[in-house]
């Protein structure tokens, strides 16, 4: 599946296909955000499309990444299993738990999961202006 802009919960997200190219440099971040702007509100980005040293925050490419996404007011979705290198980095189980508490950038297990959180974010805020 290519990446597309699909509705989900009422909100246009970019689904990214789970044998789409990796995301290892910032640039790849912007390429994503580039096909963002097509319409989508939200980027879901599965998590082993993911460079590993987006898991490592020593590397510093996951904060680089998604302050990227903040600046352009895109919301980053990390959908996938990532327990392995939340076993690995307290520092990393800290940033997902905090990141999950806000609004710009979340790490959900499923699509289904994706829905549940865009719309109890639309109950919160109503519907987004556009």
């Amino acid at each position: 599946m290519p990446d597309v802009v699909r509705e989900r919960a009422g909100v246009p997200v970019l689904v990214c296909g789970p044998d789409g190219p990796s995301v290892a440099t910032e640039q790849d971040a912007l390429d994503l955000i580039g096909a963002a702007f097509l319409g989508a509100e939200v980027v879901a980005v599965p998590a082993h499309r993911l460079d590993p040293s987006f898991f490592s925050l020593g590397s510093r490419f996951a904060g680089e990444v998604m302050q990227k996404f903040v600046n352009y007011r895109l919301r980053l979705v990390v959908v996938g299993d990532i327990s392995r290198h939340l076993a690995a980095s307290a520092a990393l189980r800290a940033l997902v738990d905090e990141s999950n508490q806000a609004g710009h950038v979340w790490f959900v297990p499923d699509l289904d999961a994706l829905d549940d959180r865009l719309r109890a974010a639309t109950r919160r805020t109503g519907p987004a202006a556009g």
